[in-house]
């Protein structure tokens, strides 16, 4: 078997902090070089650099230093906090992807690239929403993802480039706090229910949205990113799915464990945003390239989400 190194960007994020622990236990402690722009992680749990992802020399200064064969660039700018500097936006998340297509590109990489489902937009079907279909983002986040998916192909056609890449719905998770995401309601409630607090959700109560939980998420992540070439067909990024519930959905199924938890409802911009994406996705082409299948629903997340973020409450 071939001895994989790993370079991670944007590792101190919701799924960096995530995926990074999941490849050291997969390929080694010291075979997962984790970066972000700033902080850093422990040495005992391995390599940390400091990588400003639009540094196209530093990356590719790390890569022979490293003797990296895959790229997982996690780093980006979400769709809210997109919103608040949209040229920034889209600098950072373009910028960042050149330059980790061009280093692949020159140094024969493997590359895992995230996408979302804020690629689509008010005229993509809202339920069972398929792999080909249209694409009109309405944020700057969804529409650099939707570029950077094209432009991923692209490589791949053009230069060979091997990048893969999946649409993630919303991410729900316990081991990391969210990042600026129009789904993020759906881990701060978490939090507030299990503290014993009340909550005001961004969202309106019948908002349904496509969510997938962490641990579904990496293993597909993983599962991909192992998966024969010549298995794939989709080169721009595959429609990911878990569940699709609303807030009121989601608070009543916290209820079952945590009956005194009170919701109410305070819609912002980010509404109109999810407003703008599916309720469901098709993620068929997914299970048949691949043989992705999620593992949680709706009840099985919500119990090892409460179990779990009490846990770290007990443990403070």
């Amino acid at each position: 078997m071939t001895k994989e190194t790993i370079l991670i960007t944007g590792a101190n994020g919701q799924i960096g902090l995530v995926l990074t622990e999941a490849l050291r236990q997969k390929h080694g402690r010291d075979a997962v070089i984790a970066t972000d722009i700033n902080g850093v992680v422990t040495e005992e749990r391995g390599p940390f650099e400091i990588l400003d992802v639009l540094d196209a020399n530093r990356m590719a200064e790390l890569v022979q230093k490293y003797e990296v064969t895959q790229i997982y660039h996690l780093a980006a700018i979400l769709s809210a906090r997109g919103e608040q500097n949209p040229k920034w936006a889209w600098e950072v998340n373009i910028g960042s992807l050149f330059n980790v297509l061009e280093t692949a590109k020159n140094f024969g990489l493997r590359v895992f690239y995230p996408s979302t489902i804020a690629v689509f937009g008010a005229n993509t079907p809202k339920d069972l929403t398929p792999q080909e279909t249209v694409t009109e983002p309405t944020t700057v986040y969804g529409i650099s993802k939707a570029a950077g998916e094209n432009w991923c192909q692209y490589y791949f056609e053009k230069y060979g480039v091997d990048v893969r890449s999946v649409r993630y719905p919303g991410i729900i998770g316990y081991q990391s706090l969210p990042g600026g995401g129009t789904t993020d309601y759906a881990v701060e409630i978490f939090h507030r229910a299990v503290h014993g607090e009340n909550y005001t959700c961004f969202l309106a109560p019948e908002t349904s949205l496509p969510m997938l939980y962490m641990d579904d998420a990496i293993r597909g992540t993983l599962d991909l990113m192992s998966a024969p070439l010549e298995s794939l067909t989709v080169h721009t990024s595959y429609n990911l799915a878990g569940v699709s519930f609303s807030p009121l959905e989601l608070v009543v199924a916290i209820q079952t464990h945590l009956p005194d938890f009170k919701v109410d409802y305070a819609p912002d911009f980010r509404q109109n945003i999810a407003e703008s994406w599916p309720r469901s996705i098709d993620d068929s082409v997914a299970r048949r390239d691949w043989v992705w299948h999620p593992h949680y629903d709706l009840k099985a997340m919500t119990a090892d989400m409460i179990q779990q973020l009490q846990k770290k409450l007990a443990a403070v």
